[in-house]
């Protein structure tokens, strides 16, 4: 799965965090001491269809500069991982693809860069921060823009961040992750008129207590969400449910996954650019306690979400 790695020891004296090279991309390199570090952070396959994917949770590339006080094996489990293989048919179906390399525990770039939790700073935040009640929840949580906490509550730094490592992250990790994703919607728009966007991401077979508002719920197999509609077309949100459902597959709509930043950003179903979130539960494709992939149920996975990326291929929403 990685090519190579290497390990540095987070400041405050903490188990070593395993800085992870991703095998399948080119010239990632990760220099040691200054924690400066010449990895590529994501990586986009531009498109020639309508249809676009993107990854921002199964990055494992972990940063020099985190300076987490918790083992990588804890750190892990914060990541949608492997969701990036079952979605590497995609390219080669002419599908725009978007994936980020970064992990979501180190900076989550499907969140708001308003909603940080400031608690975690040691000097004012001079940008803004949200103020919604809704969006502060998960805030809340520990689950903002720079996580506090793991999924089961354990705190991820034993030190207070600095302003400028969080301003740092944000332009090595969330802006350019952000220009892809809208370079790639903008660019499939401009050439058919329309854009179905898939955001990509895992869930747990049973939601741990600081990961969502639902503690101890079961997952479904898949949850769509189009924040109610409001980021896609509900009648192709239903053709997506429905298709997995004749595929044997249990699926909620919007419950308890709604979609949250960069659907929010990207879906306009108005103008015709429609962005679903779509989790799939880990438990059909891998064993959440080792991260192992398992063969048989990935390869039943991969090839129903590549016939569903072929219906939308040959789907379009305007008719």
């Amino acid at each position: 799965m990685h090519a190579s790695s290497s390990t540095d020891t987070p400041r405050g004296g903490s188990s070593p965090v395993l800085i992870l090279i991703h095998g399948r991309h080119q010239g990632q390199a990760a220099e040691g001491a200054d924690g400066a570090e010449s990895a590529t952070m994501l990586t986009r396959i531009p498109g020639r269809t309508p249809v676009v994917l993107d990854s921002p949770h199964s990055g494992t590339v972990y940063p020099a500069d985190f300076g987490a006080a918790l083992p990588l094996a804890t750190l892990r489990q914060a990541e949608d991982t492997h969701v990036e293989k079952l979605y590497a048919f995609a390219p080669a179906l002419g599908v725009g693809w978007v994936e980020a390399h970064f992990p979501r525990s180190y900076l989550d770039a499907n969140r708001d860069t308003t909603e940080l939790d400031t608690g975690l700073l040691d000097a004012p935040w001079p940008h803004p921060v949200t103020t919604d009640p809704v969006v502060l929840q998960k805030v809340r949580l520990g689950k903002g823009l720079v996580w506090k906490c793991t999924d089961d509550g354990q705190p991820i730094y034993d030190r207070a961040l600095s302003v400028g490592e969080v301003e740092a992250r944000i332009a090595r990790c969330w802006q350019p992750y952000h220009a892809a994703v809208a370079a790639e919607v903008d660019a499939a728009h401009a050439r058919h008129g329309y854009c179905i966007h898939i955001n990509c991401h895992s869930m747990p077979a049973v939601a741990a207590s600081h990961a969502t508002l639902h503690p101890g719920l079961h997952h479904a197999d898949f949850v769509v969400g189009d924040r109610d509609g409001s980021t896609a077309s509900p009648a192709l949100s239903r053709r997506i449910c429905e298709f997995l459902r004749a595929r044997g597959y249990s699926v909620d709509y919007n419950h308890p996954y709604k979609g949250v930043e960069l659907v929010r950003r990207h879906g306009a179903p108005a103008r015709q650019c429609h962005s679903i979130q779509v989790e799939i539960n880990r438990k059909l494709y891998m064993d959440e306690r080792t991260l192992a992939l398992d063969p048989q149920g990935s390869a039943r996975l991969q090839a129903d979400l590549r016939a569903l990326v072929e219906q939308l291929l040959a789907t379009d929403p305007r008719g």
